[in-house]
């Protein structure tokens, strides 16, 4: 009997990510041979081909297709598809992963839809799923189309006509599982090229008999990748008129109530396309909007109207090839005086272009406006929350520069609702963030503000960038393609360029950085904000972090911290955390910290009696409270270690793979000639290091006299009264160490 269910997984690039995707493809309630799984290595440049071989060595479900020439993701499917046997097809990205539990009840809807079909009742065509988003911090968004696929029809079974708001939802396929026999009966394929699938996702749901939306989060869909083609200018943007083609070929022979609908929908994207900063080059900007205006003129439905009063006069302008008065209007000149004024009657104007896609238009009236001296806007892991050195820069710029109104950008409400009381925040792409992003005077980061925000004259960028490099980074990764992972070294350059300022931790990082990223901006060598709590910290704070914590008094506790590996996917348990907390026995805890990149977190923990306790703290949000908390620190190649020696506690560094690591990644010095404590391989090494409780203090003092220099709790000081006008006088901050040692002048390079 033919498998109820294939999964087809094209495969290129994607080393990083391909073995957390193939993990995810598990089932507990399927039966022998009801899943297969077909892997298209698309002639993958990185080691995915040799991943994939090895899974099929081990999972019988894996057929594996290996090309001798790469055809694209659309072409990967086809050949994906033409070899599945089951009844049903699921095309998943092997960049992304099902959620925990997903495949199993994707397997259970399409076992009822069987037994609908085997009653003689209709069986959908099309099941679509839930879906969530992830960001490279591990930061999830829910599916924001969501409210366009609930209802009592879909969830039912319905058919397009019967919800067309489902058309409005993202029309990728990964979303999607289709009944095999029903697809191939469409006569449809995936284009090539960019946005191959709609080619195929317009078609399948316009013309299925029944539809259901299974409404729970499968597929976790991964955001911002580098190589995106949401983020990567190429004249492949273009390669969407070619999928419109098909797909009004398709309803040329199989009409649909519902083309104007489509005809609405693909305008809109080839417009906001057009509109959305760097995809379209430059160049090639006038021919993209005559081959908008051209689909217009082709496909547009007769009798068909675009709405009325501002919100179709691009719509309109679009129709008539009017390139320059459109991209007049999109830089806002045509926009009602009242939103540029901000008076009340504006705001729903303005809600209301966000909503329908327009915020370039938006973010582009309010840059007209003049810039506010007094508006910092702050950001951290793309904006994951308050964190690292702009939280620290904050705190301290409230202190020393309070004619500056700082406000942090968040992605979502649950990370606005963890802020620190009284913190003013704005949310991602609505209109206080567009209007926050064009007329702040200063921007403080630790990565980079997305491209699509323009520098304006008279701004200051200040880049604190989050941690010491070991690894090599920016310009340097080009000689490491593995670890570069697609980056796309021209549009960092132009991040680089905005950059007025660049914070430095010690002299190693100035002397990297410098290379890595080169720029006008200037060096502030001024130690890191973010570690002045960690040197200023007394014991009536340590203490009172490990009582938050619930770690019992008297219990020596040690921090495991190990970094992402660019070659491997997921968390990488190398340590061997139950088989360490038995070593260590009843009087320790063990904190875990898994690397904010891996979602999956430590897995089982379980040690057992007589071992070490072991709690997980991956989601902890302020990782200064760990270090503090903690005895010692247990890190494989995490730039926490350099923070971390701030302290002057133990470390360990478990590198059982450094010859593998520093071949993928690339190095800035060899971490074992020159570490900052005891080196170990196995787990009984570094069970015996952290037993032996000091065992390497001289290895230590050279490593915090290299890397530790400007650490003295006055780095965030330095920084505001560097780049703040008008800074006030420093109140008076305890110091715990022995003495108390003024904040030595700012060094710049």
């Amino acid at each position: 009997m033919s498998p109820l269910l294939s999964i087809v997984l094209p495969v290129h690039g994607v080393e990083r990510f391909l073995p957390d995707c193939l993990d995810s493809l598990h089932a507990d309630s399927a039966a022998p041979g009801e899943v297969e799984i077909i892997a298209v290595d698309d002639l993958s440049p990185d080691g995915c081909g040799a991943v994939l071989d090895r899974y099929a060595a081990r999972d019988p479900r894996l057929r594996v297709h290996h090309l001798t020439e790469n055809q694209g993701l659309g072409g990967a499917r086809e050949v994906g598809l033409a070899d599945a046997r089951g009844r049903w097809v699921w095309f998943v990205d092997s960049d992304d992963r099902l959620l925990d539990g997903a495949l199993d009840a994707v397997l259970a809807e399409l076992r009822s839809e069987e037994e609908r079909a085997a009653a003689g009742l209709p069986a959908a065509d099309v099941l679509l799923t839930d879906f969530e988003h992830v960001y490279g911090d591990g930061g999830t968004e829910p599916n924001p189309w969501r409210r366009y696929l609930t209802g009592p029809e879909l969830a039912a079974g319905c058919t397009a006509a019967d919800h067309p708001d489902l058309l409005r939802a993202v029309m990728a396929v990964w979303n999607k599982v289709l009944r095999r026999d029903y697809l191939l009966g469409l006569d449809v394929s995936f284009g090539r090229g960019y946005y191959e699938d709609i080619s195929v996702t317009y078609p399948a749901l316009l013309a299925a008999g029944r539809l259901r939306f299974l409404d729970r989060p499968c597929y976790s869909y991964r955001r911002g990748r580098p190589g995106a083609i949401t983020s990567t200018p190429s004249p492949k943007h273009a390669d969407a008129f070619a999928q419109y083609e098909a797909i009004f070929a398709f309803l040329d022979r199989r009409p649909s109530p519902l083309r104007p609908v489509v005809f609405e929908r693909t305008v809109r994207q080839a417009l906001t396309v057009y509109d959305t900063p760097g995809l379209v080059p430059a160049a090639l900007r006038p021919d993209f909007f005559r081959r908008i205006a051209a689909h217009i003129a082709r496909h547009r439905p007769p009798g068909h109207r675009f709405p009325r009063g501002p919100r179709g006069l691009p719509y309109r302008l679009a129709a008539r090839g009017a390139r320059r008065r459109y991209d007049e209007l999109r830089r806002a000149r045509a926009l009602p005086r009242a939103a540029l004024r901000g008076t009340r009657a504006a705001v729903p104007l303005v809600r209301r272009a966000v909503r329908g896609g327009a915020r370039f238009t938006v973010y582009n009236a309010f840059r007209r406006l003049p810039l506010d001296e007094h508006l910092a806007v702050y950001a951290a892991y793309w904006h994951r929350g308050y964190a690292c050195n702009p939280a620290a820069i904050y705190e301290r710029a409230r202190e020393l520069a309070p004619q500056i109104r700082g406000v942090w950008v968040v992605e979502t409400r649950a990370q606005a609702a963890a802020l620190p009381p009284r913190v003013p925040y704005v949310l991602v792409n609505t209109p206080a963030y567009l209007r926050a992003m064009a007329t702040a005077t200063y921007f403080v980061n630790n990565v980079n503000f997305p491209h699509t925000m323009a520098k304006r004259p008279g701004t200051v960028h200040l880049q604190t960038q989050h941690g010491t490099p070991l690894k090599s980074m920016g310009m340097d990764l080009k000689a490491y393609p593995v670890a570069a992972d697609g980056m796309d070294f021209g549009r960092l350059q132009e991040a680089v360029d905005r950059w007025d300022y660049l914070v430095s931790p010690n002299p190693h990082t100035s002397e990297h950085f410098a290379r890595a990223f080169p720029g006008r901006y200037r060096m502030l060598e001024t130690g890191y904000p973010r570690n002045d709590r960690l040197a200023l910290a007394g014991p009536e704070e340590c203490a009172a972090v490990r009582e938050s914590l619930g770690i019992p008094a008297g219990q020596h506790t040690v921090l495991y911290a190990p970094t992402h590996r660019e070659a491997r996917g997921g968390y990488l348990p190398l340590l061997d955390l139950p088989e360490l907390a038995r070593r260590l026995g009843p009087g320790h805890t063990v904190l875990v910290r898994a690397h904010y990149f891996h979602t999956g977190g430590p897995g089982d923990l379980a040690a057992g009696p007589d071992a070490a306790r072991i709690v997980d703290v991956s989601d902890h949000p302020v990782v200064e409270d760990l270090y503090l908390a903690s005895d010692a620190l247990v890190t494989d190649y995490s730039s926490m270690m350099f923070d971390y020696a701030v302290l002057d506690r133990p470390i360990t560094v478990f590198a059982p793979d450094w010859d593998e690591y520093r071949a993928v990644r690339g190095v800035y010095f060899d971490l074992l000639a020159e570490p900052p404590g005891a080196v170990a391989a196995t787990t009984a090494g570094v069970a015996d290091a952290l037993l032996t409780g000091d065992p390497e203090p001289e290895l230590r003092a050279r490593f915090r006299e290299r890397f530790c220099p400007w650490d003295d709790g006055h780095a965030a000081e330095r920084v505001v009264r560097e780049v703040f006008p008008a800074t006030a006088p420093a109140a008076a901050r305890a110091d715990h160490r022995d003495g108390h040692r003024p904040a030595p002048p700012l060094r710049t390079g």
